[in-house]
Formats: structure tokens, C-alpha cells, sequence
């Protein structure tokens, strides 16, 4: 064996643990790249529904953007309540994601989550469903100012899904700007407000777009005003409350949330890839589907996490007034 050989054959070990090296170096890198693994989308309400149908609409395109796949997972109880305790049992990684409602916001605010606001960190905002403030179209209630003045010498019949919800939350709010008296009959979902209105059993209700859009549009139902800073494009003639002069909002929203403690790096990451993946055609015709836009909907962390604290502050004021909150 020559003195050459001998030299070639003592650097093929050096040559493997070099290999060994850039190989266990290149695990390190892709162990360090976020997301690497599945993602948890936790979810406080049953398969199926909206919350569910939702998430599964924004994971088609997210799982693409993102790079890894995704998965719900349901932990109902206490109106978002059990979905909090089961995040905060996670490492705050990024990987646990849970959708909000408002329901959860109003959880919060009743003391009844193991979490505060300052807990939550919005993420991406998938829907922004505004409220129309309905009557039958038979109804003498011609216009706003019709149903305003009514209620100034009595206090109507309005239908909510539930009291301390969403419609119950904002019709305190508007009939505290426009100084009227209502009575509140919940009716324990919003598809059976829509039923109570059509049969004359109430005077007016706050349906979402979602819920009564085809109603207004075929003229069982008409739209006096929507909730809002703006007329909505799909709606025209539909004034909104700020254009009358009551600057109040209402709209029911789903967006995706992780705990405080997640880093910021990660919470850009996600919120990029989830509102990359919602503005896809995909998710836009699902929002289309529902009367909704991509461009009223869809945004990122910034914006999101402004709307959830904002609506958690007029929560938690509406409830008090409402005396659902001591």
C-alpha cells in the first residue's frame, strides 16, 4: 500500500463524520423551522356547525401556506370555557390554536374562563358577519326612524337567540344610543328568530347576513338599517347605523387566537399563512356562499387583535348595564 493510499484511507472516516456533521446540522435547522408539525385547531362548540365548517374551510388552503397539516379538535363545555382550560394545558408554541366567537368573550367577561382578555392573543380574523335590525315586511315599521319612534312610548317585542348574546348585546347597545325601550324574548337560536319574525310572533329581530340575507334580498324581510360603519356592497340600500347618527356596531365574528407567551415570530407566521390561505378563491366562495366578502372579513393579527379587545370592552359594558355582570 502506498504512502497515498494510506493517506486516502485515513481521511474516509473524517469524510463520514463530516457527513454526520451537516446531516445532524440539517435536522437542527428543520427541528428550528415553525411549524414543523400538526397544528391543533380547538374549537368550544360541536362538529358540524358553523365554528367546525369554518375552520375546515380555512385549513383547506392554510395547510398549503403553512406547510404542515392541521386538525380540530372539539372541547365543548361552558361556552368556550373548557376549550381555554384545555389551551392552557398545552405549551404555548403555536401548534394550539383555538377559534373564537363572541361567546367567548362573553365568558370571559362573566368571570366563568379560567383566562382574562390579556390572555388572548388575536391571530387572523376568517369572518365578520354584520347584523341587519329586521322587521316582516309586513310590518308598518317603514324605516328606522319608524321603529325608533314606536319604541319611544312602549317597549316592542325584539327576538334574540339568547340573552347575554350577541343580539342581546347589541340591541342594548343601539337602544341606548337611540334612547328606546325594548323587551327581549330569546328564542334559543338564531334560525328560530328567523321563524319568529316570519310568523308576526315578534316586532323585529338582529339577524346576521348570514342568517336572513336571502330574506331581506327576496322581501319577506326588510332591512331598516345594518350594523355598522358602512353600507354593505352586497346591500346597497341598506343604510348603516353610523350613516343615521348612532354609532353602533354589531357583527358576529370567527377568528383564531393563542395564548399570551406565544412568540411573536410565530403569531406573524400563522396569521400570514392562515390570511394568505382566506383570501384564496376557495374560502372566498364559501364567505360569498354567506352573503359575505373576502375584504370585509379577512385580517390579520393586527386588526383582529384590536376588534377582539375592542368588542370585549363593549361586552363586558353592555352586560353591566344589562346586569348581567355585578
Amino acid at each position: 500500500m502506498t504512502r497515498r493510499t494510506t493517506r486516502l484511507y485515513r481521511s474516509v472516516p473524517m469524510i463520514a463524520l463530516g457527513g454526520a456533521i451537516a446531516l445532524g446540522s440539517f435536522a437542527a435547522i428543520a427541528q428550528d423551522k415553525f411549524p414543523n408539525k400538526t397544528i391543533q385547531i380547538v374549537i368550544h362548540s360541536k362538529y358540524g356547525g358553523g365554528t367546525d365548517t369554518t375552520a375546515r374551510m380555512m385549513m383547506i388552503r392554510s395547510r398549503r401556506t403553512l406547510g404542515v397539516d392541521m386538525r380540530v379538535v372539539a372541547k365543548r363545555g361552558g361556552s368556550g370555557a373548557k376549550a381555554h382550560s384545555y389551551a392552557m394545558g398545552k405549551a404555548k408554541d403555536g401548534y394550539t390554536v383555538l377559534a373564537l366567537t363572541q361567546s367567548h368573550l362573553y365568558t370571559i367577561a362573566r368571570g366563568k374562563s379560567p383566562l382574562t382578555i390579556d390572555d388572548v392573543v388575536g391571530v387572523a380574523r376568517a369572518m365578520d358577519d354584520p347584523t341587519f335590525i329586521t322587521v316582516s315586511a309586513k310590518s308598518s315599521y317603514k324605516s328606522l326612524a319608524d321603529l325608533v319612534n314606536a319604541s319611544k312610548d312602549k317597549a316592542l317585542n325584539w327576538g334574540v337567540a339568547q340573552v347575554g348574546g350577541t343580539e342581546h348585546i347589541g340591541l342594548a347597545q343601539f337602544a341606548k344610543a337611540a334612547g328606546i325601550k325594548f323587551k327581549v324574548i330569546p328564542f334559543g337560536s338564531g334560525a328560530q328568530m328567523i321563524q319568529a319574525l316570519m310568523s308576526g310572533a315578534i316586532d323585529a329581530t338582529l339577524p346576521n347576513v348570514s342568517e336572513a340575507g336571502s330574506q331581506v334580498q327576496d322581501g319577506t324581510f326588510r332591512a331598516l338599517v345594518v350594523m355598522a360603519e358602512k353600507r354593505l356592497k352586497g346591500y346597497p340600500d341598506v343604510p348603516s347605523t353610523y350613516e343615521l347618527g348612532y354609532k353602533v356596531k354589531t357583527s358576529t365574528t370567527r377568528g383564531y387566537w393563542v395564548l399570551k407567551g406565544t412568540p411573536q415570530d410565530r403569531i406573524e407566521v400563522l396569521s400570514k399563512g392562515m390570511v394568505k390561505a382566506m383570501k384564496h378563491e376557495v374560502f372566498a366562495n364559501y364567505l360569498k356562499s354567506a352573503g359575505l366578502t373576502v375584504e370585509d372579513s379577512v385580517a390579520g393579527y393586527k386588526v383582529w387583535d384590536k376588534q377582539i379587545k375592542e368588542e370585549y370592552a363593549k361586552a363586558v359594558a353592555a352586560l353591566t348595564d344589562l346586569g348581567l355582570i355585578k
